[in-house]
């Protein structure tokens, strides 16, 4: 080969070089490459550190429901606003001498009531859980059974003289137990209304909805108020329960702790570099927990459970527990679920787009001339994570290894963005795909 034959292939060479690389810059151009255009620095998910990825929630194990409820006495003592049927003859009604003796009246429960029928004249207990009867003083009967204030009774009329003990014999039921009024508010959806209150409680995920309800004595308690307003808390619901006690002790408590949590929080923001930390938990405010990992028995005393007139039952919505997505992704917010655990790929079926499918709402990846399918899917996704004081970190899955190993399918946490990108190699891929199946199949069949 002569010089001038060498120069000319050098020559062709390099045209050819060159030529390629135009071919690839203008298809990078023209499909819009957005690995170039709109660049994500993300780290590799099996290489990030687990403190940025959420505690696993599917082995979670429901509480013990039986917890939540307090148990009921073997026999039903008595307190204030209990009201007795009471019937004594001879005094209650008051007889004359040779008169006849008039039968002690009925009394039929209320409509929901487990209580039997009733007989004797209603008297309620007082406020000082004394029961007020004719010609003798107030008894004390608070936290006596139905028989021992009979026997109370009976005894009393006799160390009176005012009765002897062959006709001393008082008759005392129970009319209706007192009740206590509680407040329920939920935030989660709900089939129905309770039964036990004075008003229908209705509602949706989207807004609180909530009533007042009559428990009944040693039925006061958060699995009884939960019954009453439709159950135990929904999917749209977090899995537990907030009591917020009326006392104004606990009110007291409150109100100092969000005082002096704002004081702080003023006085740190005068920092320019102050990272303002996550609102701790308010102590006065009971949290029971619904799930709990497996082994760990919840701490829950009766006293937590039981509820007083006044307490405020709260079921707090998971309205703000959802991922965002968005790229080749269709756009869009999801609700997580509640109970189990949710990987990338799950989340991107949720948001519409199986793994290895075509991208939606983008012309890459698509069909071209009429032909469906036909093109590599896009492989890389972008989870973008809020870190604390504002920041935020980019993991970056490969989703060609995101299906063969699972750590590399990171979980997805409330607040995530999920960006569905091509590798700049695959919208290359398409393009040629495209360029071919449009003006390369015709210039074959008009050749």
């Amino acid at each position: 080969m002569n010089t001038n034959d060498f120069q000319s292939h050098v020559g062709r060479m390099i045209r050819s070089a060159i030529g390629c690389s135009l071919a690839v810059a203008v298809a990078t151009s023209l499909t819009g490459c957005t690995s170039l255009t709109q660049p994500i620095d993300g780290i590799p998910a099996n290489r990030l550190s687990p403190e940025f990825f959420p505690p696993p929630k599917n082995d979670l194990v429901p509480v013990d429901i039986a917890n939540l409820s307090r148990e009921p006495p073997r026999d039903y003592q008595l307190g204030p606003d209990d009201i007795l049927g009471v019937y004594i003859e001879g005094v209650l009604p008051f007889n004359a001498p040779n008169a006849p003796p008039q039968p002690p009246p009925v009394n039929f429960p209320e409509e929901n009531s487990t209580l039997p029928p009733s007989i004797g004249y209603p008297i309620a207990v007082q406020d000082d859980g004394t029961l007020a009867l004719p010609l003798i003083e107030p008894l004390e009967v608070s936290g006596l059974t139905l028989d021992q204030v009979r026997e109370k009774i009976r005894q009393a009329y006799i160390d009176n003289e005012i009765l002897r003990e062959e006709k001393a014999r008082p008759i005392v039921t129970l009319i209706k137990e007192r009740t206590f009024d509680v407040i329920v508010v939920r935030e989660d959806a709900m089939g129905g209304g309770g039964r036990g209150g004075d008003e229908t409680i209705r509602g949706s995920d989207r807004s609180a909805a909530g009533g007042l309800v009559k428990l009944p004595a040693y039925k006061n308690d958060v699995l009884h108020a939960l019954v009453e307003t439709g159950g135990l808390p929904g999917l749209t619901a977090k899995n537990e329960v907030m009591v917020l006690r009326a006392s104004e002790a606990d009110k007291r408590k409150r109100t100092e702790f969000l005082r002096n949590y704002w004081a702080s929080q003023r006085a740190a923001m005068v920092d320019p570099c102050y990272c303002p930390p996550e609102m701790p938990d308010d102590p006065s405010i009971l949290r029971i927990p619904l799930r709990v990992s497996p082994g760990v028995v919840p701490n829950i005393a009766e006293e937590d459970i039981t509820l007083y007139d006044g307490d405020i039952v709260y079921i707090e919505s998971r309205e703000t527990e959802v991922f965002y997505t968005g790229g080749l992704l269709p756009g869009g917010q999801h609700l997580l679920p509640r109970d189990y655990d949710l990987d990338v790929l799950g989340a991107m079926a949720l948001a519409g787009q199986g793994i290895g499918s075509e991208a939606r709402g983008s012309g890459g990846g698509g069909g071209f001339g009429g032909i469906r399918n036909l093109g590599v899917a896009p492989g890389m996704l972008y989870i973008l994570r809020n870190t604390p004081c504002k920041g935020q970190v980019a993991i970056e899955v490969d989703l060609a290894k995101a299906v063969n190993d699972p750590r590399s399918r990171p979980l997805v946490q409330p607040g995530d963005t999920l960006i569905l990108q091509y590798k700049c190699e695959e919208e290359v891929i398409n393009f040629g795909l495209g360029t071919f199946f449009t003006y390369g199949v015709r210039q074959l069949f008009n050749n």
